[in-house]
């Protein structure tokens, strides 16, 4: 069997590769994706980092390929959903690099504080600005931490070192867990108020995209100073350079943007008080070579023995069991994802029901894809796999059980999520329709049948005559088609909850639009 290494990749992981019996190893680096086409057919793995996109068109083209491997967590240059449609296991490495980026945001705080970069600048035109560059120590300052995940709970230890103060937002982990770390759980609000030093450590999604915008810069602390070495797109660039034109925010740091590689007009650009790095949170020998051995590792397990490590896409499940189960797999991970994004408090427990035939298979896969939906749409695409699910879920204190029901269903075969936190749920059902195609069957109290894919707007309103003319009116006003609706209610004139398919994603506006309208209590977008 072949591999591709596409992209460069430390000496180290190219060596496990070629002494794995029964592989043949080709370093072909800087392909051009139409160079990648033409020979990606005669390879049955890929080794990739960042540069290389593995795209549904490649794919097409990789008649024999079996696995990818990405040496790094993030897989969003991989498509996914097309992997998955033609059985390949995309596997990454998220352990490999995250002392390494949890240092280099700390390097950061430590140059921000005394402006090392600025003075050393000065030095080098001859010039010797003492009196110019006034810093702060770190000792007995507050640092704030958005996300204290595997990078940022690491960020807390080594500030508390330096014998800082450390305070985080994160609603998806307990007390519990927060107090093993030393750290104290507040709010947003609480952490803009009282932090000296503010430091990002969650991935970007819908819900993290412009966190840190002008409306959060006016509720911080003067003088505050800001770290970002997580992903572009967290803080509004542009309301960024504003706030500290304007002195709200007395100087920032940033290794990571909203486009990659830093555009010449990025308004950061420019800023005295700066400092910008081009994304090396992972840039240490170190952390090179643990992520190229840990792929390669990963690569030559599952070719030469079928061993399955960090995968994204598919569990730890023998060859003749998946087939079997691998449509309730996806079943339980939409569940689980649907659930996550329509509930509007964060969970402190996941139970999982299954009824029907499926009680006959084997539960903890299908589990943990429940638990991997729960977690992704909050932690990112490729933070969670099917290895991590469950310590992750644990590091945050979510608990999670499964229920094997005899109570008799409507449906042969049934899975149910419900996500709980105080008297608070949030549920919903599905089965497998004619043994392959996911369906959705129940959201809370509402019955449907729905097909969990592509965009979607989950809408709790009145059942009064009118509702439907105007979702379609505003969303056709927007030039967004709906593909298909499914409405559930409780009683004729009660409530009711919409499911509509829409093939554009909708933008803020428009969901800021249709919650104006009448009758509509509630708009959730959703992302399958």
């Amino acid at each position: 069997m072949k591999v591709l290494v596409s992209d460069k990749l430390s000496e180290a992981g190219v060596e496990i590769l070629e002494r794995a019996p029964g592989l043949s190893v080709d370093v072909n680096t800087g392909l051009a994706p139409e160079e990648l086409k033409k020979i990606i057919g005669d390879y049955d793995g890929l080794v990739i980092r960042s540069a290389t996109k593995v795209t549904a068109d490649i794919l097409e083209a990789a008649s024999r390929l079996k696995v990818v491997g990405r040496a790094g967590i993030g897989v969003d240059n991989v498509d996914i959903p097309a992997a998955t449609k033609r059985g390949i296991v995309v596997m990454n490495t998220p352990g490999g690099n995250t002392v390494t980026t949890a240092e280099h945001a700390i390097s950061m705080m430590c140059a921000l504080a005394r402006q090392i970069p600025q003075a050393d600048a000065t030095m080098k035109q001859g010039r010797w600005e003492k009196k110019l560059f006034m810093g702060v120590e770190l000792l007995n300052k507050t640092l704030g931490i958005v996300g204290v995940g595997n990078i940022g709970s690491i960020v807390a230890d080594r500030a508390q070192g330096l014998k800082m103060q450390v305070i985080a937002y994160d609603p998806y982990i307990s007390e519990e867990a927060a107090a093993k770390m030393g750290v104290e759980l507040v709010d947003l609000k609480e952490l803009y108020k009282r932090s000296d030093f503010i430091s990002i450590h969650v991935p970007r999604t819908e819900e993290t995209q412009n966190l840190l915008n002008m409306e959060a810069f006016k509720q911080m602390k003067p003088g505050v100073l800001i770290i970002n070495c997580a992903r572009g797109g967290i803080v509004n660039e542009a309301d960024m350079a504003e706030a500290l034109k304007k002195g709200l925010v007395a100087g920032a740091a940033f290794d990571v943007f909203s486009k990659e590689p830093m555009e010449a007009d990025n308004p950061l650009l420019g800023l005295e008080n700066v400092i910008l790095t081009p994304h090396l949170g992972a840039s240490t020998g170190e952390a090179q070579e643990n992520v190229a051995i840990a792929v390669a590792n990963q690569i030559a397990d599952y070719l030469v023995t079928g061993t399955i490590t960090n995968a994204v896409n598919v569990p730890s499940v023998s060859a003749d069991v998946l087939p079997k189960v691998q449509p309730y797999l996806e079943l339980a991970e939409k569940l689980g994802s649907l659930t996550s994004q329509l509930a509007e408090f964060a969970p402190k427990s996941v139970q999982i029901r299954y009824a029907g035939t499926v009680r006959d298979l084997p539960s903890e896969p299908m589990t943990i894809s429940a638990l991997k939906g729960v977690m992704e749409p909050v932690l990112g695409v490729g933070a969670v796999n099917f290895v991590n699910a469950s310590v992750l879920a644990q590091d945050r204190g979510l608990k999670y059980s499964e229920v094997k029901s005899s109570k008799a269903e409507d449906y042969s075969n049934l899975i149910e999520v419900t996500l709980a936190d105080d008297g608070k749920e949030m549920s919903a059902a599905g089965f497998i329709f004619e043994n392959r195609e996911p369906r959705i069957i129940r959201i809370g109290p509402f019955s449907m049948e729905a097909i969990p894919v592509g965009n979607v707007l989950v809408l709790s309103n009145e059942d009064r005559p009118g509702v439907i003319g105007n979702l379609g009116s505003t969303l056709g006003a927007h030039g967004i088609n709906i593909a298909s609706m499914q409405i559930g209610r409780d009683k004729p004139g009660g409530e009711a909850l919409s499911f509509l398919q829409v093939d554009d994603e909708p933008g803020e506006e428009v969901i800021k639009e249709l919650a104006k309208l009448p009758h509509i209590k509630t708009v959730t977008k959703v992302k399958f």
